[in-house]
């Protein structure tokens, strides 16, 4: 079925429609949901409030950019309001700027699993896992992230530099252990 059509029976509550289009879209949200939540449990609640808000406000979608990226920008705002609520957010110091650059050996990166690397993000505090999923994932930049967590430009900066730094010392282990 076109895009257009499923949204427009989605919009006549045709229920048959909003299930495609949840099957269509919820195994790439559930994965930018897990990004952001502690566990898979979280994450489900936080697609499962994510969908409710696609349906409620698919009216507003104008078809200008992508559906999966109207999505997709819903899953993130309704995981960032969910740390919100649970306090879950961290502490994050407001530091003008720290440096940190991520170096690392290529044969240790090329072994490591997607799926490895993120077990390591979700590992990250949550200040610097939500920043860092923001800009380097989502590629929100550190001025949105500032509006979007009432943070300063500055605190992102930080979040995510103290968020690359920490990846570095975890593949730096990885690499040491995997050379022996």
């Amino acid at each position: 079925m076109e895009e257009q059509a499923l949204i427009n029976n989605c919009l006549k509550g045709d229920s048959i429609s909003q299930r495609k289009l949840f099957e269509k879209f919820a195994p790439k949200m559930m994965s930018v949901s897990l990004r952001y939540m502690r566990d898979s449990q979280e994450a489900e609640d936080v697609l499962q409030d994510a969908f409710v808000k696609v349906f409620n406000y698919l009216h507003k979608y104008e078809s200008t950019g992508s559906l999966e990226g109207w999505i997709r920008r819903i899953v993130v705002n309704t995981a960032l309001d969910q740390l919100r609520k649970n306090a879950k957010f961290g502490y994050m110091d407001d530091v003008d700027e720290v440096g940190y650059k991520i170096e690392y050996n290529d044969y240790v990166v090329e072994g490591l699993a997607a799926e490895d690397l993120m077990k390591i993000i979700n590992q990250m505090p949550n200040g610097y896992k939500v920043v860092f999923n923001l800009f380097a994932i989502e590629g929100y930049s550190h001025k949105e992230i500032a509006d979007l967590l009432s943070i300063t430009e500055s605190t992102s900066k930080s979040q995510y530099l103290r968020a690359r730094a920490y990846l570095k010392d975890k593949l730096e282990h990885l690499e040491i252990e995997y050379r022996r």
